[in-house]
């Protein structure tokens, strides 16, 4: 069990309906980087326009909507660095004059444009974080950008298409939510709700149907003007989607790759950990009701040299699934053809297909199917793995999963943070596990709602990380159509604590503007400077806004008479130049 900690010094907030950022006295909260404004790409920073007018080339060199992971890369150590973030989707009333109508190719290329990643050079300059632009460090992937496809399933036939016949370059990332940071200086995005962007026939395949397609998407429309996302016309272009992917932020001119060896899923994001011996141990969570939490462990050892010595480190090595049985106990089970139900019979010919279809084998191998598993982190002093589990309202209901020891309540509204530690080293197949906490409200009627938090109340954890002095900090992502009403209408608005992870006791740091979503935290290495994101301020409960409304719910962060709510970076310091959290 974790040892004792406590490390944390500020007085806690209360909870807030506000349209603003909070946070405790002696600190400051200031947002930049907010979407629209130009990535810094020499000779071309078009400036974000009030009016939604900017054009679909304009957005692709621009900040990307809906900020979501975010990580420090240090060029100057703590006064100057990369930030680099993902930008997950889309809100199309905000981002188009009209919004969806008439809806055009044009505007599909710019909602495209405003997926992906982004890599921003910033400083500290006279006491404030800035943008520097232009920087040669600046740029923009997109739904569009060309990325190169490593591990088992490159060149399979799943994967080729009329324009990639090698299946060996997809174009494009999307939907991009968490975002880990290699121990060798590159960056892990995941592509988590890829599946909603596709259109089947009428009657999906079986693998369709595992995925969740289904017959025009999820309502992004892009399959009207863009083939690529017609299933019935390119059935292989969803299997090179799903992926994590890997960024070189240091290298302007590197191809970013797409790491199958890690698996397909509604990737949230990727976290690494390194064995005694050097080996690389990548987690990750599928975002989805009844997925799976997954590690993968490397054949070779991390070498000096960064980004260009490891080029090939996680393209090889052994992936799985993970059990987490009664009594405190689990098993990771290996992922391979050829071994158990992982037969060609069966639909898993090599290991390509096993990594294509990792839901369909995980189903196969008898894996603990979970309650949404968001963001993981990793105590290096302790070597316990934290992982959220958000929600999971089909908990228990008729022709679901019921509860399990791990996965406890039905109709879990309010989620929970699960933990574990491996055997021996952190590429054991064996370990012990826990609960964190359960969220929720003592207050509420529900038993299942109620939850054992210590300290401060919060639902539906999502974001969470380790600051370098070990405190756990945990964010919220509570739907704009719960948030502060039935129960969780004392809980307020999204948010963001610090947790001792030794007494599970939280206090509540900062509170977002109304609908937002607290995403995405990383630190300077000196830990004076914390980084977070905005997501989707002033979203509406159908996840697109009224064009003719824009400012309905939220006008944060510039509050202009005729602007519109625009996701942002948030920096906090602590007035007395401190380290954050003390």
């Amino acid at each position: 069990m974790p040892g004792g900690g406590p490390r944390i010094g500020f007085t806690p907030i209360a909870a807030s309906a506000a349209d603003r950022i909070t946070v405790p006295p002696g600190y400051t909260a200031t947002a930049f980087l907010l979407w629209g404004e130009p990535v810094g790409v020499p000779g071309n920073m078009p400036a974000f326009r009030d009016d939604a007018g900017n054009s679909a080339a304009d957005q692709a060199v621009q900040m990307g909507m809906h900020h979501d992971g975010i990580h420090y890369y240090p060029l100057d150590g703590s006064r100057r660095g990369l930030l680099v973030m993902n930008h997950e989707y889309t809100d199309d009333g905000l981002l188009h004059a009209g919004g969806m109508v008439p809806w055009t190719a044009e505007k599909v290329r710019k909602s495209q444009a405003a997926h992906g990643v982004s890599v921003s050079e910033v400083e500290l300059k006279d006491g404030r974080w800035q943008a520097v632009r232009p920087s040669r460090y600046a740029r923009r992937f997109t739904a569009s950008s060309p990325f190169a496809i490593g591990g088992p399933a490159a060149g399979h036939a799943l994967m080729r298409t009329a324009a990639d016949p090698a299946g060996r370059l997809a174009l494009g990332t999307f939907n991009n939510c968490a975002s880990g940071m290699t121990p060798w200086g590159t960056y892990l995005s995941g592509e988590e709700n890829f599946i909603g962007y596709f259109s089947s026939a009428d009657q999906p395949t079986a693998h369709e149907r595992r995925w969740g397609m289904r017959k025009n998407g999820w309502g992004y429309r892009w399959h009207e003007h863009d083939d690529r996302f017609d299933a019935v016309k390119n059935p292989n272009e969803a299997n090179r989607h799903g992926w994590v992917v890997e960024i070189d932020p240091y290298d302007p001119a590197s191809t970013p790759v797409k790491r199958t060896a890690l698996g397909r899923a509604a990737h949230e994001g990727a976290w690494v950990a390194v064995t005694k011996d050097g080996r690389a141990v990548v987690y990750s969570g599928e975002d989805a009701r009844f997925e799976y939490i997954y590690k993968f462990v490397s054949r070779d050892r991390i070498r000096p040299g960064g980004a260009k010595a490891n080029a090939e480190l996680l393209d090889h090595g052994t992936l799985y699934v993970a059990r987490f049985d009664a009594g405190g106990r689990g098993r990771w089970i290996p992922m391979r053809a050829g071994e158990g139900p992982l037969t060609a019979a069966a639909g898993f010919a090599d290991q390509g297909e096993v990594v294509i279809k990792s839901r369909q084998a995980s189903d196969l191998l008898g894996a603990t199917k979970m309650d949404r598993p968001e963001w993981l982190a990793i105590d290096t002093a302790t070597r316990w793995v934290y992982c959220t589990l958000t929600n999971n309202t089909a908990r228990g209901q008729p022709g679901q999963p019921g509860v399990d020891a791990a996965n406890p309540r039905a109709n879990n509204t309010m989620g929970q943070i699960i933990r574990w530690k491996e055997d021996g080293d952190f590429d054991g197949e064996g370990f012990e596990w826990n609960h964190l906490v359960l969220a929720g409200d003592p207050a509420n009627e529900r038993p299942e709602a109620k939850g054992n938090i210590r300290g401060d109340l919060y639902g539906c954890p999502d974001g969470i990380a380790f600051d370098n002095r070990g405190v756990l900090w945990i964010q919220t992502d509570v739907f704009a159509s719960q948030m502060n009403r039935g129960e969780f209408q004392r809980i307020g608005n999204n948010q963001m604590l610090a947790c001792d992870p030794g007494t599970a006791e939280t206090r509540r740091f900062l509170t977002g503007p109304v609908n937002c979503e607290i995403t995405g935290a990383c630190w300077t290495p000196d830990g004076r400077t914390l980084f977070i994101n905005v997501q989707h301020p002033g979203e509406t409960p159908s996840e697109r806004s009224n064009p003719e409304e824009p400012r309905r719910f939220s006008n944060w962060p510039e509050f202009k008479p005729d602007g519109r709510p625009r996701s942002a970076t948030v920096v906090i310091r602590k007035d007395d130049g401190g380290p954050i959290g003390t």
